[in-house]
This record gives structure tokens, C-alpha cells and sequence, in this order.
């Protein structure tokens, strides 16, 4: 009996089920087109991304501290759920031999404080002079974060006392947690509700949060099979899909440019059909994106272009140069 328990809870380190790099991918498709968007659009790209590059060190200081926490559990970066109607994305899911733990991580700069009323207010210092302002609860949205996923587990579930059982032990399995990622933030949380102030911690505090929290509580401890299992089957609610993380940009590109995008596009389809061969061997998104960009004015400048050799720009150049001419 004693090896078969020990069997069962070999895990002794974190396995990591996901380790999601969507957000890397936003920031270089926002990169890329930040050349190709007017002044006002520069602006706002430049301030998402700085907010990008941000939440990955942010993100990637709290994934350390878990890897290298030496205990049992799973982790699941970037959780993505959707009813149907509402979506969240969870930044870290991590689940031990007691508890789920729903993590909404946070790399904020400035001081924060939270007051009486539970509101979140943040100080930001310039030169001499201090600047005060309120955010939004990261609490809130965590909370609706967890409330999602409930729906979506009592769902799952088709028969109809497990849906009730299922939502009433929900709270014993499954805590909230708001890390603040950034060292050098200061929490002022005196004043703070109770129940918010627990809720709210550091980054060099989480895991000793975790191995307490797992300690203090009195529900069975599953074994490694067991919290695999219950790993993976969040996991499957993952609703994670192929996005255009630059669509709502596209407004910012001058109309020059969307007039000979599609100038250029149409010209590839004619001569593809005129040929009788592929579109992409005319040249390719990326080398359409990359013409768009550049804008060359002669051959010469054409053969800087990536795709564009002597061979394809003595068959096509002629042709491409008078359609960014007539655009130009």
C-alpha cells in the first residue's frame, strides 16, 4: 500500500501543460505594422506595445518563481475561455494537490495603494511632483475570470446534481489571487477590506502564498494522477484560436496604401490566371507587405526588396513600379 501511495504522488517538481507565447506574437505583428500607419496610429501602437512588452517580463518574472517553487503542481499559461458570449484570458492557472489557484498577474509600476472602499489607486512620481490616479480592480476582473470558468465547468457537467455539487464546492477549490509582478512596487494595503487584502500579493510572496494556502486547507490531497487529470481537463476549455491581433489598427493605414494593397493584389490575381500558376509565386503576402512598405521608385531599389530577385523583377517589376507610381 505504501508503494502504491508513493507511486501515485511521484510528482515532486511543476510541469508546465502550457506555456503560451501568444502575447510575443502580438507584440512582433504590432511591431511589423507600426511602419505602415500614420502618425496618430504610431502613437497609439507605440503605447500598446511598451504595455506588451511590459506584461511579458511581468509574466515571465511570475512563470520563474513557479518553475522553480520544487513543488508539485501544474501550471497553465494564458487560459482562454469563452462561453459564447463572454471571453476571458486567465494569466496563470496553477493546480496543486488542493487547490486551483487562478492567477491575474499584474506588472504595474508606480506605488499602489488600495484604500477602505477596496478601489485601487495608483502613484506615479515625476521628477518632483507625484501624480495620483485610479485603475481598474484587478481584483473585479479576476473575480469575473473565476465566475466564467465556474459557468463553463457546470456546464460541462450533464447531470444535473453534479452541476449543483460542482458550484457548491467551487470556492473550496479554486482561489483568486492578484500578483503585482514589479519589485519595486510598493503596496499600501492598511486599509484595504479584508477579503481584498488576501487576495493581493508581491511576486517573491506567491509561493510561500501557494504552500500556505495548500497547507491551511482541509480538503483531500489528490495524487500526481489525480492533479493531472484535474489539470488537464481545464485545460480542454481552452477556447485559445488564430487572431488578428492588428484588425482594430487598420483604420490608421493610409488610404494611399489600402488603395495599393489591393491594386497590387489585383494585379497578382489577373497575372496568376493569365499564367496558369499560383498566386503566391508572383510574390507572397509577406513580399506584398514588404512592397507596401518600402515603396520602391526604381529596379534598383525593387532589388532590396526581400523575394525580389533579377529573375521575377525583369518579369513583374515594370509592372509593379507603375502600380506604386499610380499610388504614390
Amino acid at each position: 500500500m505504501g508503494e502504491r501511495f508513493n507511486f501515485l504522488n511521484r510528482l515532486k517538481e511543476p510541469v508546465v501543460l502550457k506555456d503560451d507565447h501568444d502575447t510575443e506574437k502580438q507584440l512582433d505583428e504590432l511591431k511589423a505594422l507600426l511602419p505602415r500607419v500614420n502618425e496618430e496610429g504610431r502613437e497609439i501602437i507605440e503605447k500598446d506595445i511598451k504595455k506588451l512588452e511590459y506584461g511579458i517580463v511581468g509574466e515571465k518574472q511570475i512563470l520563474f518563481e513557479l518553475k522553480n517553487s520544487h513543488m508539485p503542481m501544474y501550471i497553465i499559461h494564458n487560459l482562454y475561455l469563452s462561453d459564447g458570449e463572454q471571453q476571458a484570458q486567465i494569466d496563470y492557472l496553477v493546480v496543486t494537490k488542493k487547490i486551483c489557484f487562478v492567477i491575474e498577474c499584474k506588472n504595474l509600476y508606480g506605488d499602489i495603494e488600495i484604500n477602505e472602499k477596496g478601489e485601487f489607486i495608483r502613484r506615479i512620481q515625476f521628477g518632483k511632483y507625484y501624480k495620483k490616479e485610479g485603475i481598474y480592480s484587478p481584483i473585479t476582473q479576476n473575480q469575473r475570470h473565476m465566475e466564467l470558468l465556474k459557468k463553463i465547468k457546470s456546464e460541462n457537467k450533464t447531470n444535473i446534481f453534479l452541476k449543483v455539487m460542482g458550484n457548491m464546492g467551487f470556492d473550496d477549490f479554486y482561489k483568486s489571487v492578484v500578483v503585482l509582478a514589479n519589485p519595486s512596487t510598493v503596496l499600501k494595503d492598511k486599509k484595504a477590506p479584508k477579503d481584498i487584502k488576501k487576495q493581493v500579493i508581491r511576486g517573491d510572496q506567491l509561493i510561500k502564498y501557494i504552500k500556505d494556502k495548500v497547507k491551511e486547507s482541509k480538503e483531500f490531497a489528490n495524487s500526481s494522477d489525480g492533479m493531472e487529470k484535474w489539470a488537464t481537463n481545464i485545460l480542454k476549455l481552452d477556447t485559445q484560436k488564430q487572431m488578428d491581433y492588428t484588425a482594430k489598427y487598420m483604420k490608421y493605414i493610409g488610404a494611399n496604401d489600402n488603395d495599393l494593397k489591393n491594386s497590387l493584389k489585383k494585379y497578382r490575381l489577373n497575372k496568376s490566371k493569365e499564367e496558369n500558376t499560383k498566386a503566391y509565386i508572383i510574390f507572397t503576402d509577406k513580399q506584398l507587405d514588404a512592397l507596401i512598405d518600402k515603396k520602391p521608385k526604381n529596379k534598383d531599389e525593387l532589388l532590396l526588396v526581400s523575394g525580389f530577385g533579377e529573375k521575377k523583377i525583369e518579369k513583374y517589376g515594370d509592372d509593379i513600379l507603375e502600380e506604386i507610381r499610380k499610388h504614390a
